[in-house]
This record gives structure tokens, sequence and C-alpha cells, in this order.
């Protein structure tokens, strides 16, 4: 056996031992930790108690950054009183109370909800220029039904629970894919052949193990952004009960998503903008697309014009 090949063979019984020592030392600290464990409903309270903490957390930290980022301040009445008085309106018939209506810059025409200790509706100055009265209301009541339902704290807290599972996972997963790696290394250094550990049994399981707790991750960030959707389409039915004006809405967001295309003349077809159609592209998304949702609304009002017709006849 020439000096390089024992080196190796050296290194990689060290690296054995120390990854099997290391092994021994977790398997008896775990072994410590479970007879110490408190109950399942206690860990598990802990659990959940710690991620609805964290969620909270970010949320109003969240909400308080994106208001400071925006620049807005508050529309004086005495500006708008008729979008007050609409404004008002639907606050009183929704089963929520009256937030702060501001108005900024945005980097494309449009509105949000944002709760927390100051909550407000949000909504850029040309807004008040490109839609109109009723449009401008449909559009309001999207936006008050986030807040009825306070759709951005339960998406924030549940995402925060559902990355607490994923990271319970990955601490039961990681120290076995650790252990994988390690005893891939050592054998190919035993055996002279350093480079080939990564097609060893014991390095597909590692990565085996790491794309599967990958793909969870993944999987449940495609959960809360299907589950944002979902909201954006029960807050357009919730506008709709409330204003009973499909259409006025249908408009608002068609006029919005044309605002939002830039002008560049003949080449305006050309330029692509926002939400490519593809469905990689929805999957990824927390809004549903807008040619969808405007689709939708126009059948709802093609809908109740039908069941008012026979009604009537």
């Amino acid at each position: 056996m020439d000096a390089r090949r024992l080196l190796l063979a050296v290194l990689g019984v060290t690296t054995l031992a120390v990854y099997l020592a290391a092994v021994f030392v977790g398997y008896r600290v775990l072994v410590t930790v479970w007879a110490q464990r408190p109950s399942a409903g206690t860990a598990a309270a802990v659990v959940v108690g710690t991620a609805l903490a964290m969620g909270a957390l970010s949320y109003w930290v969240g909400t308080s950054q994106i208001r400071r980022s925006v620049d807005a301040v508050e529309l004086p009445r005495s500006r708008a009183p008729g979008v007050y008085r609409r404004f008002d309106s639907l606050t009183e018939r929704m089963d929520v109370s009256t937030p702060a209506l501001l108005v900024a810059r945005l980097p494309v025409p449009n509105a949000f909800a944002v709760g927390g200790s100051e909550r407000a509706v949000i909504v850029d100055r040309r807004l008040f220029g490109y839609l109109s009265a009723d449009e401008l209301e449909a559009l309001l009541a999207h936006e008050l039904a986030h807040l009825e339902t306070r759709d951005a704290f339960v998406q924030t807290v549940l995402y925060s629970m559902l990355q607490s599972v994923v990271g319970l996972i990955a601490i039961a997963v990681l120290p076995l894919v650790a252990l994988a790696g390690g005893i891939a290394r050592a054998l190919a250094l035993i055996r002279g052949r350093p480079e080939a550990w990564s097609g060893s049994w014991f390095a597909v399981a590692q990565r085996r193990a790491l794309q599967f707790v990958g793909l969870l991750g993944f999987a449940i960030a495609l959960l809360a952004l299907a589950y944002s959707r979902r909201r954006e389409w029960a807050a357009d039915d919730r506008a709709v009960e409330v204003t009973g004006k499909p259409l006025a809405l249908a408009r608002a967001l068609g006029k919005i998503e044309r605002a939002s295309t830039p002008d560049l003349g003949p080449l305006t077809p050309l330029y692509v903008h926002g939400t490519e159609d593809d469905d990689l592209s929805h999957l990824l998304s927390t809004h549903p697309p807008m040619d969808e949702r405007i689709e939708r609304l126009r059948a709802r009002a093609a809908s109740e014009s039908r069941t008012r017709y026979v009604t009537v006849k």
C-alpha cells in the first residue's frame, strides 16, 4: 500500500470514528432528554404557542414596515367627502371597525389593506382619477373584506405554524443526513477513492432526505399561496355581496390591470408585465389571474341579471 493510500485509509477511519462518536453522544443526549420529556400535550402546546407567537410577531412587524415603506398619509375628509360617505357606509355594513383611509404613490396603481394596531386601507393616488365612484367603492369593499376576516393575520400565523412543522421534521432528519454523508466520505477515503463518495448508497440516501425536506417546504409554500388565492376570491364575493355591483368591481380590476401595463405605443402588446400566463406562475402567485377574476364577476352579474328577469317576468 502506497503512502497516499495509507494516509487516506487512516483519515477515513478517523472520520468514521468521529461520526460514530458523535452519533453515540447524540444518542445519549436524546435518551436523557427523552427521559425528562414533558407530556405530549405540554410539548404540543409549547410548539403551537411558539409558532403562534412568532407568526403574530412577524405580522405586527411586517404591517408596520409596509406602512412606513409606502409613505402613506391619511386622506382628509374635507377633500373627499363623497368617498368617505361610501367608505363609512361600507364599514357600517361589514363586520369591521372603521380603518384609516390612506393615500400613497405606489409602484403601480392599486390598493391594499394592512392590519395590526393601526388598520388602514391604502389607495394609490392615481386610482381616484382612474375609477368611477362605484368602481372605487367596490374596490374599497374588497379591501375591507380582507380586514373583516383578518386574512393577512390568519395567513401569516398559518404559514408560521406550517414552517414550524417543517422545522421539526428537519431537526429529526438532518442529524441522520449528516451521519449518512459522513459515513459516505469515510468509506470513500478508506477505499482510496475520496472523489467517489457521492455515488455511494449513503450519499444517495443523504440527497434523498435533503430533497424530501426541501420538497416539503416547497409544498408548504404552495399551500400558503393557494390559500391566499382563495381569500382573494372570497374578498371579491364579499365585496359584491355588500355593494351589489359585480360589474363595478370587474371594471375596477380591469382598469388597474391596464394601468399597470406601461404605455409603449405600438410596442405595448410585446411588453411582458407582472404575471406570465403559465401554470407555474399561477401556482407561485398570491392572487388569481386578473382575467379569471374579471370573467367570474361578469358571469355573476349575468347570472343575477337573468334571475331578476325571470323573477319579474
